[in-house]
């Protein structure tokens, strides 16, 4: 979960780079059809800033963030899943999933394999992270026609990859 300091200091590295590129635009236009070498070859390096910076781009956790950070993170996510599964979304639901799973895992298979209706509340009850995999408590209230109010401990896996963690489903 990004802190709102890191959040704005991502803003104002974007319109930084907006800012920029507009002055970089307005240079190479004042000759109508040509280009300021100067120019030109400043965009292409500030291109090629942005590439390198999207590639280490600290804004994501990694194995050693803080035990908290991590428990934060996965609570987020497995909350925003789980709201999503209540509201009978699955097609956010399956966003969730991390990329390996949604490799071998199409959402249309998803969708006929997953229970999308019926889920009334989700409560986590424990989380606990190892170095890239988290373990999640998560007890769900199922109302069934027959048995409206059914409790159940779901045990969910999360997997740290490209700073993000992301469900494993086990079918």
């Amino acid at each position: 979960m990004r802190s709102s300091l890191e959040r704005l200091a991502a803003q104002n590295f974007f319109e930084a780079i907006r800012m920029n590129w507009q002055l970089l635009s307005q240079c190479s236009s004042e000759r109508v059809g040509e280009e300021v070498p100067l120019a030109r070859h400043a965009k292409l390096a500030l291109v090629a800033m942005l590439i390198a910076l999207a590639g280490c781009a600290g804004f994501g956790l990694t194995k050693d963030s803080p035990p908290e950070a991590k428990r934060a993170a996965v609570t987020e996510r497995v909350n925003a899943r789980w709201a999503a599964i209540i509201k009978g979304d699955m097609d956010t639901a399956y966003t969730f999933f991390s990329p390996a799973t949604r490799q071998l895992l199409t959402v249309g298979t998803y969708r006929l394999q997953a229970r999308g209706s019926g889920f009334r509340k989700a409560e986590i009850t424990s989380v606990t992270c190892e170095a890239e995999v988290c373990q999640v408590a998560v007890v769900v209230t199922l109302d069934h026609r027959q048995m409206p109010g059914l409790q159940s401990t779901v045990d969910e896996t999360w997997v740290l990859d490209n700073g993000q963690y992301w469900y494993t489903w086990r079918n």
